[in-house]
C-alpha cells in the first residue's frame, strides 16, 4: 500500500468498455457457488489495484495489449470468470457459464506514476473512480460482469492494474491464483496453468439434514456499547511494525508465550488491548475481534490444491493498493 496525494489533479482518457471472452471454446453449462460463497454478506463486488513501475525490460510492450490476450487466455481455464450469476430456489447462486466474457477498459494518464504514489504507507485512495471506472450497470451481482478490469498506462512508461471482483467468486488468494495464471500468461506460457483450477464447491456444502457441531461466536449478535463520542472521533491510521517493534512487544510477554506465540497472535493481541483501552469500554463488556483465516493447507479440510473458491465465511475489506517496482 502507498500514500496518495489529496489534491492531485489529472486526466484519465478512457477508451469504451469491451467485453473479452474466453481465446478457446469453454463448456456451457451451470455451476452452484458454496454455501460460504454465497453468504448474503458476500454479495458486493471488492476492488484491488496494482501499480508496475516502468521496466526497461518492457520496453516496445504495450501493457494493454499483454495483459489482454494473456486475460483472454486464462479464461480458458477459469471459464466461469466468463459467465453471469443467477438465482436458484432458496436465493442459491449459480453461474451460467456463458463465455460473455469480462469487462475491460483501456486508459492512458497524462502524469507519471511517481507524481500518485508516495514512499510512505497512509490509507485512503482518492483516484479510485479514475483508475477503475464503475461501468454503469455492471456492479449488479446478478446477471453482470463478474470481472471488470482496467489497464492505465502512465506517460512514463509505468502502469496500474485494477480489477474489481464479484466476490461470491472468490476469496483473495483465489484472485491470486488467476492473477498468478494471467501473468504466466504474459510470460509466454503455452499449455496450461503451472496449478490448474479447481472449482468443486460442492465438499462445502451444508449438510443435509444440518448439522452444527461447534459454536460460532462470529454469527453472534452483540450490543454495541462503543460510546457515540468515541465513534466520532475515530481516524484512520497505519503502523509500520518492523522486526524492532515486533522484539519490543515479545518483551513484554511470559517467557513461555514469547517464545511459543507467532507474529501474528502477538500482533493482533497488541492491538486488540490497546483498541480496547483506548475506546474506554465497561471493563465488564465482552469485547472480540474477528480475523480472516485460510483454510488451505488445514488438517481436515482437505481442500483441492487450485481451489479458488472462498475459504473464509466473514472476512471483508473496501480494497487493496499494492506498488510493484
Amino acid at each position: 500500500m502507498a500514500s496518495f496525494p489529496p489534491s492531485l489533479l489529472f486526466t484519465v482518457r478512457r477508451k469504451e468498455p469491451t467485453l473479452v471472452p474466453p481465446s478457446k471454446p469453454t463448456p456451457r453449462e451451470l455451476k452452484q457457488l458454496s454455501d460460504i460463497d454465497d453468504q448474503e454478506g458476500l454479495r458486493f463486488h471488492f476492488p484491488v489495484i496494482m501499480f508496475y513501475k516502468r521496466k526497461l525490460s518492457m520496453e516496445g510492450e504495450d501493457p494493454v495489449k499483454v495483459i489482454r490476450e494473456a486475460l483472454a487466455e486464462a479464461l480458458v481455464f477459469y471459464y466461469p470468470f466468463a459467465g453471469r450469476l443467477i438465482e436458484g430456489p432458496n436465493r442459491k447462486l449459480m453461474v451460467d457459464c456463458t463465455s460473455e466474457g469480462v469487462l475491460f477498459i483501456e486508459a492512458d494518464a497524462d502524469i507519471e506514476l511517481n507524481q500518485l504514489i508516495g514512499d510512505t504507507i497512509d490509507p485512503g485512495f482518492s483516484y479510485l473512480d479514475e483508475l477503475l471506472h464503475n461501468v454503469p450497470g455492471s456492479e449488479g451481482i446478478l446477471g453482470c460482469p463478474l470481472l471488470l478490469i482496467q489497464v492505465t498506462r502512465f506517460r512514463c512508461g509505468g502502469w496500474a492494474f485494477a480489477i474489481r471482483l464479484n466476490h461470491t467468486m472468490s476469496d483473495t488468494l483465489g484472485l491470486v491464483q488467476f492473477l498468478t495464471t494471467i501473468a504466466e500468461f504474459t510470460r509466454g506460457a503455452e499449455d496450461a496453468p503451472s496449478v490448474p483450477p479447481v472449482w468443486q464447491r460442492e465438499f462445502l456444502a451444508v449438510r443435509q439434514p444440518p448439522f452444527i457441531p461447534f459454536q460460532h461466536h462470529e454469527y453472534e449478535q452483540l450490543i454495541d456499547t462503543i460510546p457515540d463520542d468515541n465513534k466520532k472521533s475515530m481516524i484512520h491510521k497505519s503502523f509500520l511494525f518492523s522486526p524492532k517493534e515486533i522484539r519490543a512487544i515479545r518483551s513484554h510477554l511470559s517467557p513461555h508465550h514469547r517464545s511459543t506465540s507467532s507474529t501474528f497472535d502477538v500482533l493482533t493481541a497488541c492491538l486488540w488491548r490497546c483498541r480496547t483501552c483506548a475506546l474506554e469500554l465497561d471493563p465488564n463488556d465482552t469485547v472480540r475481534i474477528s480475523c480472516a483465516a485460510n483454510g488451505r493447507g488445514k488438517h481436515g479440510l482437505h481442500v483441492p490444491r487450485g481451489y479458488y473458491g472462498k475459504l473464509c465465511p466473514s472476512s471483508k475489506f473496501k480494497f487493496v493498493v499494492i506498488v510493484i517496482s
